[in-house]
C-alpha cells in the first residue's frame, strides 16, 4: 500500500535551509515533476479513507491543487482553493495564520455555514496552517467530515490531534541532514 510515495520519499533529495533539513520532493513541491502514478495512487487511497459524503473539497494553495484536482475529477465534487490572495467577495472567510516560517492571511470562498467539506493538503509540519483553517471554518459553521493530509512531519498533527482535531495522514516521515525515513 502507497509503495510509490514511499518509494519516492525514501529516495527524495534533502537540502539544508538555515537549521532545517529540507526534503525535496513531488507532492511538497512539484520538484522535480509529479507523476501521474503517484497522484493516482495517494488519491486512491484518499478516497478509500476519508469520508466523501461531502459538499466541497478544500485545499491551500499551492501543492494542495494537484491533490484536490485529482479528487474531483475521481469524484465529481466541486473543489475550492484557500488562496493566499483577497478577492473581498461576499462571504469570504479571511484567516490569519502562522507556522514556523511564515505568517499571513489566507482567504476562503464558496463555503457558507452548513456546508460539508474535506480539506486536503500536501504536507503538516508545525499544524499552524490548518489550526487556522479548521478554527475559522468551525467558526463560520462549515462541517468538517475529514481532514487528510499526505505528508505528516514533525508534532503539528500530534499538537491538532491533542487539542480534539481529527487530522488523517497517509505517512509519517522524519528528516535528518541525508534522508528521508518513513516513521509509519
Amino acid at each position: 500500500m502507497l509503495e510509490k510515495l514511499h518509494e519516492s520519499l525514501l529516495s527524495a533529495p534533502v537540502v539544508r535551509r538555515g537549521d532545517y533539513n529540507y526534503f525535496i520532493h513531488p507532492i511538497s513541491d512539484g520538484v522535480p515533476f509529479l507523476e501521474p502514478e503517484l497522484l493516482e495512487e495517494i488519491t486512491t487511497h484518499i478516497t478509500e479513507i476519508a469520508d466523501m459524503d461531502i459538499d466541497r473539497i478544500l485545499t491551500i494553495e499551492a501543492m494542495g491543487i494537484p491533490l484536490a484536482t485529482s479528487l474531483s475529477m475521481r469524484t465529481g465534487i466541486p473543489f475550492s482553493i484557500i488562496r493566499k490572495r483577497q478577492y473581498a467577495l461576499d462571504g469570504e472567510i479571511v484567516i490569519s495564520q502562522k507556522t514556523g516560517y511564515s505568517k499571513g492571511e489566507l482567504y476562503v470562498n464558496a463555503v457558507k455555514k452548513g456546508d460539508k467539506v474535506l480539506i486536503v493538503d500536501d504536507v503538516i509540519s508545525t499544524g499552524g496552517t490548518l489550526l487556522a483553517l479548521m478554527s475559522a471554518l468551525r467558526d463560520a459553521g462549515v462541517k468538517i467530515s475529514d481532514v487528510i493530509v499526505v505528508i505528516e512531519r514533525g508534532e503539528g498533527a500530534s499538537r491538532l490531534r491533542d487539542l480534539g482535531f481529527k487530522i488523517k495522514t497517509l505517512v509519517r516521515i522524519s528528516v535528518n541532514k541525508d534522508r528521508v525515513s518513513i516513521e509509519a
